[in-house]
């Protein structure tokens, strides 16, 4: 009985992590192509939302060069 119960609980931890029941993107490579392009811009949107956030986005004005920023 205890042998049924290892090899149950075995099977069970075997089979949960072999990879996801549900698949994440669709099995006809047309749409599945679609939805790989649109995580891709979300990531995208992300990275530039975080850089704005921390105002990695503004120029950077610890340059060697003056520059006279008013009109000439």
């Amino acid at each position: 009985m205890r042998r049924l119960i290892y090899a149950a609980l075995l099977g069970f931890v075997l089979t949960s992590s072999t990879g996801c029941l549900i698949p994440a993107y669709s099995g006809d490579p047309v749409r599945r192509t679609r939805q790989l392009i649109f995580t891709s811009e979300d990531f995208r949107a992300m990275l530039q939302e975080w850089e704005r956030i921390w105002f990695l986005d503004q120029p950077d004005h610890m340059v060697v060069e003056r520059v006279h920023g008013g009109v000439i």
